[in-house]
């Protein structure tokens, strides 16, 4: 029997019964504030209704109105260096008491001083940079360059994925909340199946290189391809192809006349045990997209990488965002690179990485609800099962973070988890004990 569909979620929705008897647990003064929040702030998926009010983030570790203590292990994936890391907050303080914003029109050292570092620590042949003050609009100008370098307006990317929330990147992403209910998408945006499903659609005999083959196929039919965009790593599920399946698409690209966009956000700055996880793939893209923690967890950053050859739209507006030199912003990402390099945070990931598999693969030994157990660098994601895996994770998220432990569940039963590279061995271990003891509990 074919396993169920998951839900069609980026993340938990925030409306089971074990949410509402979460803010029943709740104290009046975090009722209080939810109650504040939601009556100011229009409403949506995802981020409504909030699970408490946070009054401090410092290191690993969250405080809440009532004084809890939470291990953050969601951070929406900006906080490789944690909450605050003071070199980060030095540089954007020096910044801001000499050079608090730069009109577009203008240099400023500290933008060029980054574009010069991105471009010095990116995969060989990703010469040239551009800013943004979010990921979803790099994406946006991804696209836009894409069109003119190739003169085509068609995109490929896969069901399920995400590249943002505004119009344009849902059109390219998959993810069905972010689609439903909003009519047409952009145009000449065509779709793959996702790379967890693989198997589903290609069969158990060589799965992905029939995938290749497939995506190779579709490059030569339509011959009006401008772009592939996909994550290198689906970040939501925690699963990656084999390596030889990007450096097979990205044959096909080069060879049908096609670029090549990775999708960077998450994955990208150490996380995946190396600067960038292309790195580990087997291939560079002609563009990469990256963001998340570029602003040290604290200012919204993102920037756009490309080929040299591709600087070929000096009369089009690709970005044009009034933020998108911003010295502060800059700053940040600066002293976010050179912490990255003082802490050898991608080493730091590694081993984090094999200490937390080691751990979680020991507690799948034991719990029955656990699935499956993946990891990425310092991410990792444990695929719920059973009868009710969504119902299950569910029950399991709000029941660690009663016990201190905030983690993400992706496609409604994996559970993700994303901590700090700099979070000390005892708090890593902590919380991983939190997972543990959590699932006992839900078993008993």
């Amino acid at each position: 029997m074919k396993d169920p569909a998951p839900p069609p979620s980026e993340g938990d929705v925030n409306r089971s019964p074990a949410r509402a008897a979460w803010r029943a647990s709740s104290s009046e003064r975090a009722r209080d504030a939810l109650d504040e929040d939601e009556r100011y702030f229009l409403r949506q998926s995802l981020s409504t209704p909030c699970l408490t009010e946070i009054v401090r983030a410092e290191g690993a570790v969250l405080t809440d109105v009532d004084g809890r203590r939470i291990f953050d292990f969601h951070g929406n994936s900006v906080h490789q260096l944690g909450h605050g890391h003071p070199k980060i907050v030095a540089a954007i303080r020096r910044e801001m008491e000499t050079l608090p914003f730069c009109p577009r029109r203008y240099a400023n050292a500290t933008a060029t001083a980054l574009a010069r570092r991105l471009v010095e620590t990116a995969p060989a042949g990703l010469d040239k940079v551009l800013l943004a003050p979010s990921g979803a609009a790099a994406i946006g100008m991804a696209l836009k360059l894409a069109r003119y370098a190739t003169g085509r307006h068609k995109t490929l990317s896969l069901w399920d994925s995400f590249h943002g929330a505004n119009l344009d990147t849902i059109g390219v992403g998959g993810e069905a909340l972010f689609r439903r209910g909003l009519g047409p998408m952009a145009p000449g945006a065509e779709h793959l199946p996702p790379l967890d499903l693989a198997r589903r659609f290609f069969g158990d005999d060589r799965p992905f290189e029939r995938f290749a083959d497939y995506i190779d196929y579709v490059l030569e039919v339509q011959g009006d391809v401008g772009a592939l965009i996909a994550e290198p790593i689906r970040w939501t599920t925690v699963e990656a192809p084999p390596p030889d399946f990007w450096p097979r698409v990205r044959a096909s690209c080069a060879r049908h006349g096609a670029l090549l966009i990775f999708d960077e956000i998450p994955s990208c700055l150490a996380r995946a045990g190396t600067l960038y996880a292309c790195e580990q793939m087997g291939a560079t893209p002609d563009i990469l997209v990256i963001g998340k923690g570029l602003g040290g967890g604290i200012m919204p950053l993102a920037a756009m990488l490309a080929a040299r050859k591709l600087d070929c739209a000096p009369d089009a507006a690709l970005g044009h965002y009034t933020h998108e030199k911003s010295p502060v912003a800059c700053a940040a990402a600066l002293a976010t690179l050179d912490v990255i390099e003082q802490e050898k945070l991608a080493g730091r990931a590694r081993e984090l990485g094999a200490r937390g598999l080691r751990a979680l693969r020991d507690m799948q030994a034991r719990h029955p609800a656990i699935r499956d157990v993946r990891g990425f660098g310092c991410y990792f994601g444990v695929e719920i099962g059973g009868g009710d895996p969504a119902g299950l994770a569910d029950r399991l998220l709000y029941r660690c973070l009663a016990k201190g432990l905030s983690f993400k569940v992706g496609a409604g039963r994996i559970v993700t988890l994303c901590p700090p590279l700099t979070i000390p061995l005892d708090q890593f271990d902590a919380a991983l004990t939190i997972l543990d003891q959590a699932l006992s509990e839900l078993a008993a």
